[in-house]
């Protein structure tokens, strides 16, 4: 086992697979579920396989990744922030652009009632089981669920030993399992349909960090997958195998074929590009379309859009509103620390 690695060092492999994750969503989205939600419209003349397989990626990432940020905080607050200003500014923006796309296209199919709006612009909408203004913001459900485990195991158990707490997550899967009956928000809420493939990134991590070695971790790395295999499908089965066997790679320094700097500035901008792509990129298809263009012409043009917004988003809001607010966060934090330190008067 190595030493610790510095948390902040940025891991451009990392990027490349949310880049590749980011490309695999928006050709899924555009060759199969296009042609789904409008079959009368011409529609290029092939199915991207995949299924929910790319968002298992994201979610393996968002295990691995959620420690470049709890090693970093020192209060429940710092978190809170943290991940608000990661996720809300570009969320709300492109939330807003969409709406704006969907109602001068006139596009019924993907409208949406003004109560369920409103739910929206909380980012909560999914746990009041409400549509989503994007098909693709229910992730963002699972997302939050995660962060808000991750931040009760910091809080309340710690991350040194958090090896056990995670066999106890696991424990509770098999439990929703044999329990039909579970509340619905209780397994949201605990990410329990999902959370084998956090923990596959969350066990990666540790031994990037330096903080375990495979050895150590093989054993809950097998519980992972049996979770997987005694619940889940065959063919969710072998995208965990491939997963671990990915973030293994990752951990080896062998995935460095993959740092092609597309794919690295793919990764960058993926949060913008993909809270953009979806419902904005089948308005653009199914105009393309009505006009005469050919299919080929509308994937192209559906892409093209998706990508300059997304590094619009990106480069306007995600970044210089997330540095604002982590900046007025640090600064109103650090008045307030030698106010609380500093000794009172008689």
């Amino acid at each position: 086992m190595t030493g610790p690695r510095p948390s902040t060092r940025r891991l451009t492999e990392l990027d490349a697979l949310r880049g590749l994750g980011a490309l695999c969503v928006l050709v899924f989205h555009y060759s199969t579920r296009f042609h789904e939600l409008f079959p009368q419209a011409a529609h290029v003349p092939f199915r991207f396989l995949g299924g929910n397989y790319r968002v298992l990626l994201f979610f393996a990432i968002s295990g691995f990744a959620i420690f470049f940020t709890l090693d970093r905080i020192r209060t429940t607050a710092d978190f809170l922030i943290n991940r608000f200003a990661r996720l809300y500014p570009a969320y709300l923006v492109a939330m807003l652009l969409t709406l704006g796309v969907e109602y001068l296209a006139h596009v019924s199919q993907l409208l949406i009632g003004p109560g369920a709006i409103l739910a929206n612009v909380t980012m909560l909408q999914g746990f009041a089981f409400l549509p989503e203004v994007d098909g693709a913001y229910w992730t963002l459900t699972v997302e939050i669920a995660f962060y808000v485990c991750m931040l009760s195991i910091w809080k309340w158990t710690g991350l040194r030993r958090l090896e056990p707490v995670l066999l106890a997550w696991l424990a509770l899967r098999w439990l929703y399992a044999l329990w039909p009956g579970m509340p619905e928000r209780i397994v949201m809420l605990l990410v329990l349909r999902y959370v084998p493939f956090f923990i596959i990134g969350i066990l990666s991590y540790r031994v990037w960090a330096g903080q375990r070695s495979w050895r150590q971790q093989a054993p809950y790395a097998a519980l992972a997958l049996l979770s997987i295999a005694t619940i889940d499908s065959p063919d969710i089965m072998l995208a965990g195998l491939l997963l671990l066997a990915a973030f293994a790679a990752l951990t080896a320094g062998r995935l460095h074929f993959l740092s092609l700097r597309p794919l690295v500035w793919m990764g960058g901008i993926s949060y913008s590009f993909y809270l953009i792509h979806q419902h904005v990129g089948f308005v653009v298809m199914l105009k393309m379309a009505e006009a005469g263009y050919s299919p080929w012409a509308g994937f192209a043009a559906a892409f093209a859009v998706a990508l300059a917004l997304g590094t619009l988003i990106n480069r306007l809001v995600e970044r210089p509103a997330g540095e604002a607010i982590l900046g007025w966060w640090r600064r109103r934090r650090d008045r307030a620390v030698p106010r609380e330190t500093a000794p009172s008067r008689a």
